[in-house]
């Protein structure tokens, strides 16, 4: 156990009132001061102290180190991927710290959810810490400054590294605003699109968050067919655009969501959001509050939704014979959470409320577990397990 996880994460889930958004806000505060740009002397110690500190190859020899990424980077919708461990939608909404997620060792970062009108969100509190189901509760609403700002933000990160390629690609969430009605969430989500669309090197359509109202309806044909034709004619640059669905849903939705995506070309499919179940919860009463769990809206994260994602995983493959991409995400905070994942079928894996619990060290301890599953399998890349359903094996 780190210092992370036996000092400072006990006490972020203490039963002090300490609100969880506020030190979020306060975290993404200090990131975005590290990625200060120019950099002073301190800000370039500090980033260098983190990659050592975080990153997969910071304490290890030049070949051993050199052979690890080798093995675990991915490549797909002809992007790089150093390593198959992102940073899951929600955690940065509006990009404020977009430059400094791959000195903590992220393969890739996913920016969002962004709405084309700016929003406030849903009323404090909104997010909860549920530790005795290592899980989150959250109602946030898509709180963030709108996509008009984000564009701007990133346009000026573009100009920061003179138009040189970022070290770690860069997905961009696509929500609703609250404000329009779904009959014109089409015309909402294209206009985003076509402000950010030269920003992100992949997108995501959020039609699965249990926190907007409505929005969840969009997951069905009637609505999601419409969305996905207008966004692909506006795909003039021909950007990989996947789908994040909801792990509610029923068998027969998937295989329809499913073959809307392969009918219009999308890049593949994020399983999945948070769950609307409080099935199978230790906690009944919210911490530092005399609210029950049953009765606060929001979705759930974390622990409790591990299990069902990676079986949403394993059916999507298995449905598409792994011809359609899969992001993986839900209750991960160990190697063996993302090596069940990734043999269920998921390229890629993202992370968020594991991360919160477990402290940054873990991506790091994620991918050596990785790279030791390849050694024990004696696989040459991470692309030969995606699917192939092998135990995770403790050394």
């Amino acid at each position: 156990m780190n210092i992370y996880q036996s000092i400072i994460s006990p006490i972020l889930i203490s039963g002090l009132k300490i609100d969880p958004e506020w030190l979020h806000q306060r975290l993404l505060g200090a990131l975005n001061w590290l990625g200060q740009y120019p950099p002073t002397p301190i800000h370039l110690r500090l980033q260098k102290q983190l990659r050592q500190s975080y990153c997969l190859t910071g304490n290890l020899e030049a070949d051993r180190a050199k052979d690890m990424t080798t093995k675990l980077q991915q490549n797909l919708w002809g992007l790089t991927f150093p390593n198959p461990v992102g940073l899951a939608a929600g955690f940065d909404k509006d990009g404020v710290a977009a430059n400094m997620w791959s000195s903590l060792g992220f393969g890739f970062a996913e920016l969002g959810t962004v709405t084309y009108h700016t929003q406030p969100g849903n009323p404090q509190p909104r997010l909860f810490r549920l530790p005795s189901d290592r899980a989150a509760l959250n109602r946030m609403g898509f709180n963030n400054q709108g996509s008009a700002a984000l564009a701007a933000r990133l346009a000026d990160l573009r100009t920061q590294l003179d138009n040189r390629p970022r070290s770690i690609p860069l997905g961009i969430n696509l929500g609703k605003s609250k404000i329009t009605p779904l009959e014109e969430a089409v015309g909402d989500y294209v206009a985003s699109f076509r402000l950010l669309k030269d920003y992100g090197d992949y997108f995501v359509i959020n039609v699965s968050s249990p926190n907007t109202q409505g929005l969840r309806s969009l997951q069905s044909s009637e609505f999601l067919a419409p969305l996905l034709s207008a966004l692909q004619q506006e795909n003039t640059t021909s950007k990989p655009l996947l789908v994040k669905i909801a792990p509610d849903l029923e068998e027969a939705e998937i295989a329809e969501i499913t073959r809307l995506a392969i009918q219009y070309q999308l890049g593949g499919i994020i399983a999945t959001n948070t769950t609307i179940s409080r099935q199978g919860l230790t906690t009944q009463v919210i911490p530092s509050t005399s609210s029950l769990v049953a009765e606060e809206a929001g979705g759930i994260s974390g622990a409790p939704l591990r299990e069902k994602s990676t079986e949403i995983i394993r059916y999507i493959y298995q449905q598409t014979q792994g011809t359609l991409p899969i992001i993986g995400v839900g209750g991960i905070f160990t190697a063996a959470d993302a090596w069940q994942k990734i043999n269920a079928g998921a390229s890629l894996v993202q992370i968020y409320t594991g991360w919160a619990y477990q402290g940054p060290g873990m991506v790091r301890e994620i991918l050596l577990g990785l790279q030791q599953q390849l050694e024990i399998y004696n696989l040459p890349s991470l692309s030969a397990a995606v699917g192939k359903n092998l135990e995770f094996k403790p050394l």
